[in-house]
C-alpha cells in the first residue's frame, strides 16, 4: 500500500528549482541521530548522509514538519541526502557551537500560542510568541486555555485582543469542550499547526479534544505554581483522525525558543511604534535626548503608552542578545579567567 504525500502538506512547489533526486518523504519525529518519516511507501526511519549534513555542509539539518529527499532503503534505515526549501519555521541558536541558527519546527500554516487562565496568564511573555509567531511567516491566533477553571475571564481576553493585532484569540476548555469549534477554520485537512506554549497549559488535553480520543499523555500540573512538565519528549508531528486530518506539531523545545532574527516579526507586532520611526528630526535619532523626537513626542502626549515602548526595547535587546548570544558568553567567560587568576596571583602574593 503506497501513501499519498500531499495528504500531510507536500505539494510540487518543494521541488521547485531543485537538482537533487530521491524519494521525498516528511519529517514526523526528531529522535537524536534519528529520524521518523512518511513518504509513499509510509511509515519509515532515516538518518542523515553524513558526507551531505557534516564535513562542512551547508546543508539544512531536518527538523519536525521538514520535507526531505530520501535514498529509501526497504531492508534499513533511509538515507536522508537533502532538506527542501522551508515555507516557515521556527529556529533558535543551535546548541552546536559554530553551526548559528537551528530550525525546531518547519512548514506550518498556523502558530497556536497557548496560554491558560492560571498562573501561565502573562501578557509580555504573550507579546515574546506574537512576535516569534510573526516571524515565522506562518498565521497566529492565541489560544487560552482552561477556560472552564475560570469564573470571569472577560478582562483577560480585553487585555490579549489588545495586543493581538489581527491575530484571532479563543478561550477554550479541553473539559468541556468550550470553544473548540471556533477552531474549525484552522483544522482543515493538509494543514498543519504548530503549539507554542509553556509547559501545564494543556497542549496535550487540546489535542486529545479536538482529535476525540487520548493521542497524547497528559500529566496533572503542580497545584503550588500551576505549573506542569513536560508531557512530549521530543519534536513531532501528529495527524489528527477523520474528519480533520490536519497535522499538529508539538516539540520540548518550544519554550525555549530565542528571539533569533524577528525583524519581520517585530514590525507586525510593534507596528503602531515602529511607525513613528521616519518622522523623527534625525534618521539615526535613538530616542533618547535628541529634539524633536516622535517617540518622545509621542510618549509625552499618551499617545504612545510608556509601558508599549519599554515591551518594544526589551524584544529588541532580546533579539540583540541572542544574535551575539555566543560571543557574549566567549567574553563573559574569558572575564570570568582573568578574574579568577587575578585573585589566585593576589592569593599567592599576600603568602609570602
Amino acid at each position: 500500500m503506497k501513501f499519498n504525500l500531499t495528504d500531510y502538506g507536500f505539494t510540487p512547489a518543494f521541488l521547485l528549482a531543485e537538482e537533487a533526486t530521491g524519494t521525498p518523504a516528511r519529517v514526523i519525529a526528531v529522535h537524536r541521530e534519528r529520524f521518523e518519516l512518511i513518504c509513499e511507501y509510509g511509515n519509515v526511519s532515516g538518518r542523515l548522509k553524513s558526507s551531505v549534513y557534516f564535513n562542512q555542509s551547508s546543508e539544512e539539518f531536518p527538523t519536525a514538519g521538514d520535507f526531505v529527499l530520501i535514498d529509501y532503503n526497504q531492508n534499513g534505515d533511509s538515507r536522508i541526502i537533502k532538506t527542501l526549501p522551508r515555507k516557515t519555521f521556527f529556529s533558535r541558536r543551535d546548541p552546536t557551537p559554530g553551526r548559528g541558527e537551528q530550525a525546531v519546527a518547519a512548514n506550518f500554516d498556523y502558530v497556536f500560542i497557548m496560554q491558560s487562565f492560571n498562573r501561565d496568564f502573562n501578557l509580555k511573555r504573550l507579546e515574546r510568541y506574537l512576535t516569534i509567531a510573526w516571524q515565522s511567516g506562518a498565521l497566529p491566533a492565541v489560544i487560552l486555555t482552561k477556560a472552564d477553571l475560570a469564573d470571569d475571564y472577560g478582562e483577560q481576553v480585553r487585555e490579549v485582543r489588545k495586543i493581538a493585532k489581527s491575530a484571532g484569540v479563543y478561550a477554550v476548555s479541553a473539559v468541556t469542550g468550550q470553544g473548540l469549534n471556533e477552531l474549525a477554520d484552522y483544522l482543515k485537512p493538509k494543514k498543519t499547526l504548530v503549539f507554542l506554549g509553556s509547559s501545564g497549559v494543556g497542549k496535550s488535553s487540546l489535542v486529545n479534544a479536538l482529535a476525540g480520543e487520548p493521542l497524547m499523555v497528559v500529566k496533572a500540573i503542580r497545584e503550588d505554581d500551576s505549573r506542569g512538565r513536560h508531557t512530549t519528549t521530543h519534536r513531532e508531528l501528529i495527524m489528527l483522525p477523520p474528519p480533520l486530518e490536519c497535522m499538529i506539531i508539538d516539540t520540548p523545545g518550544m519554550r525555549e525558543l530565542g528571539l533569533w532574527e524577528v525583524s519581520e516579526g517585530l514590525e507586525e507586532m510593534f507596528g503602531d511604534i515602529e511607525q513613528y520611526f521616519g518622522q523623527c528630526a534625525f534618521s539615526d535619532c535613538r530616542h533618547e535626548s535628541e529634539p524633536n523626537c516622535a517617540i518622545k513626542s509621542a510618549l509625552e502626549s499618551g499617545e504612545l503608552s510608556r509601558e508599549r515602548w519599554e515591551s518594544y526595547l526589551k524584544l529588541k535587546r532580546d533579539a540583540s542578545f541572542s544574535e551575539d548570544k555566543a560571543e557574549y558568553l566567549r567574553k563573559r567567560s574569558a572575564e570570568s579567567q582573568k578574574l579568577e587568576m587575578w585573585w589566585r596571583k593576589n592569593k599567592s602574593d599576600k603568602r609570602r
